[in-house]
């Protein structure tokens, strides 16, 4: 595992842990980046990153990033 801020963009991705406290693991939930869920980096923008969750796009910082863990999709 590694954490999603070192994939390359286009990679597909999928989420196998998350960290931090109760409240940033449930902000995550409610945007769709839950355990399991497979996800594409669609581009990094400085700090941010913007992910293909299901059929939407999503933006991130890098501190919320950086606790989302992934493996490539098999």
């Amino acid at each position: 595992m590694i954490p999603i801020t070192l994939a390359d963009v286009g990679e597909d991705v999928v989420i196998r842990k998350i960290t931090g406290k109760d409240e940033v693991r449930l902000h995550l939930a409610e945007m769709g980046l839950v355990v399991g869920e497979p996800i594409t980096i669609i581009s990094k923008l400085g700090e941010n990153l913007i992910l293909k969750v299901k059929e939407s796009r999503i933006a991130i910082g890098h501190g919320l990033a950086s606790r989302i863990q992934i493996e490539g999709k098999n």
